[in-house]
């Protein structure tokens, strides 16, 4: 404390991080960065291992044979729905009793805030069916899931089949202690969404569904399941939800263990395995499945059914059947020996599953980076900030205390500003930060709010007017200097840039943190992003050189950027012209599934991170 309360030891601390900020600041970016690169490298990507002792093992005798029955219900499947062009909902009910199951179907419908032209739709109705096999040794406590979605474009045809036939096969076995329910839901992850309100009986989303008439117990897990053909030549594993939100790491585990004893070829990302991890080559094919998941989780969608369900703490995957060029191939009696033995080591669960991770990376299915070692990448990002917040600080302290900056710390320029003993009015800002949060309230309600009227008056779709009228007020605001600086006082000092600069850094600060631990791979992007242009912003020096980096760090452009990035690590380069359009269709797709199901994304860009990025442009065209 003595060097805090000390007028000259505290002068020397001033005048060290003054001096040593720059060399601080770069270097704290570097060693974030690196350390975000080394986490696909040993020791800190660890092997997974399984933390629950009622799954350890993997001692169960799988008996499933029923793959012609399987794809019996598939072609009858595809048979009837190509008739009404929708889901057979009676042929699916006839289909489940037949197999001994309580049937029950639950009707739902919902008017999108604007037409998806992705999947052509507005006005989206449609029928859930569902049927649930009773626990015959204990009461309807706790159940399954396994679910099929079904949605326009896609048939999923072998998928139900595969649910029918192991319906059929578990309805003959008598050591179930939890329920299982087998659900189709209609129009994909709308259908998943009405279900789930309705069995919590909760409205979050404004669906309009029926009540459910038949229910179960407590979901403890669920599994999705998507094939596209009769032949599988792999599985391949999704874990990111909404918002960024991952399953238990055991449940993971438990799908891989199984794999791994049927034979199945397991993939994460579509990307194999690295087999050797002690040469470079393995850890730098981790690297790519670590930066593809990283992206995914990001970007805060639901990348499966298996996203909805962790909203409502049901551990959930979603499982895609593969048929590539590849050599192995297996049938559905392979695929469902892998599920069946995965429901029997559920069925033990005395509780949900909580021993192992919530929070993780994944630079293959073998490996994990746990929470304790990737969250430093992230921190060392900030300090940047943290720094750099302390010189600015320090700097209008000394202003205030009658000391020259370059006495103190030799740290400014010769457009240092000059010495003033009076302090900035807290006024003199108010105008800049509330046009700024004004500019993030019309990016966020605007674009919905005037659709219709956009659309009447120029040759567009709803749907492009929205995305129109997004980026119109994204750009408008570059012309917020011009506009705050007529408000502004001109009595105001020269020293008033830094005093904004202080509030959009702590501003800044605060919501990377907060972001960082609810999604961490959004932050770290944001963060690596925006750090370097936030902290080199000033009003003198090279202004066009900082305008552009400003520019290219902004939300809108590191969302450009991440498109192009994920698919050249998916090995599907884009040219400009399709990253283009991807960009616009990524941009609409964000807004409708934060009014569809509540992703955030949205909302943090447009009230949070676009009017702190605009503080920052008004700092550097500050007069």
């Amino acid at each position: 404390m003595g060097l805090l309360s000390d007028p000259v030891r505290r002068r020397a601390l001033a005048r060290i991080v003054l001096r040593l900020n720059t060399p601080l600041c770069v270097l704290s970016y570097v060693a974030g960065i690196a350390w975000f690169l080394a986490l696909a490298f040993p020791p800190l990507t660890q092997r997974t291992y399984m933390s629950e002792n009622a799954m350890g093992s993997t001692m169960v005798e799988e008996q499933f044979v029923g793959g012609d029955r399987a794809r019996n219900f598939a072609r009858d499947f595809a048979a009837h729905r190509k008739k009404p062009g929708a889901l057979p909902v009676a042929w699916l009910e006839r289909a489940m009793r037949s197999v001994g199951l309580e049937v029950y179907t639950q009707s739902f419908s919902r008017k999108l805030p604007f037409p998806d032209e992705t999947h052509e739709r507005y006005m989206v109705s449609g029928t859930n069916v569902y049927g649930i096999l009773r626990a015959p040794r204990a009461a309807s406590t706790e159940s399954l899931v396994l679910t099929v979605p079904c949605g326009p474009d896609t048939t999923n045809s072998q998928a139900v089949g595969l649910l029918l036939a192991l319906a059929a096969h578990f309805r003959g076995q008598i050591y179930w202690a939890k329920d299982i329910i087998f659900l189709v839901t209609e129009h994909d992850l709308l259908g998943t969404e009405a279900w789930l309100e309705a069995y919590h009986d909760i409205n979050v989303t404004g669906i309009q569904s029926s009540p459910l008439q038949g229910r179960a117990g407590a979901i403890q897990a669920a599994v999705a399941l998507e094939l596209s053909s009769d032949v599988v030549t792999s599985l391949d594993v999704t874990v990111e939800g909404l918002n960024g939100q991952l399953p238990n790491l055991d449940l993971l585990n438990l799908f891989q263990t199984f794999c791994q004893k049927g034979g199945l070829l397991c993939t994460l990302q579509g990307k194999l395995q690295p087999q050797d991890w002690t040469s470079l080559e393995g850890p730098l094919q981790g690297l790519q499945t670590l930066l593809l998941m990283v992206l995914r989780q990001a970007s805060g969608r639901p990348h499966g059914p298996h996203g909805l369900f962790l909203r409502y703490g049901v551990e959930a995957l979603t499982l895609r059947g593969i048929n590539s060029f590849r050599q192995y191939k297996y049938d559905l009696v392979a695929v469902g020996k892998a599920l069946e033995g995965m429901f029997r080591k559920l069925n033990h669960l005395l509780e949900r599953l909580h021993q192992s991770f919530f929070f993780y990376l994944l630079p293959a299915l073998s490996r994990f980076v746990s929470i304790g070692l990737y969250m430093p990448a992230t921190g060392f990002l900030l300090l940047v900030l943290g720094l750099k917040i302390s010189s600015t600080l320090l700097w209008m302290q000394l202003h205030e205390a009658g000391v020259n900056p370059e006495e103190a710390g030799k740290a400014p320029g010769p457009g240092s500003p000059p010495l003033a003993t009076q302090s900035v009015s807290l006024a003199s800002l108010m105008a800049p930060l509330l046009i700024s949060q004004a500019m993030g309230l019309a990016l966020y309600f605007l674009p919905v709010l005037g659709q219709h009227v956009a659309a009447q008056h120029f040759p567009v779709a709803e749907a492009e007017a929205v995305v129109l009228t997004l980026l119109a007020i994204y750009v408008a605001g570059l012309a917020l200097p011009h506009n705050t600086h007529r408000v502004v006082s001109s009595q105001v000092p020269d020293r008033g840039w830094m005093a904004l600069k202080l509030v959009a850094l702590i501003y800044l600060a605060l919501q990377l943190g907060c972001i960082a631990l609810l999604n961490f791979s959004l932050g770290f992007l944001l963060a690596a992003t925006m750090v370097p242009a936030a902290a080199l912003t000033k009003p003198h020096g090279p202004r066009t050189l900082y305008a552009a980096l400003l520019v290219v760090t902004s939300p809108a452009v590191t969302l450009f950027g991440s498109l192009f990035l994920w698919r050249e690590l998916q090995e599907v380069p884009l040219s400009l012209a399709e990253g283009w359009q991807l960009f616009l269709t990524a941009l609409a797709q964000g807004v409708l599934e934060h009014y569809t199901y509540g992703a955030l994304l949205f909302p943090i860009l447009a009230l949070g991170l676009y009017p702190c990025w605009l503080l920052f442009w008004n700092v550097l065209f500050w007069k």
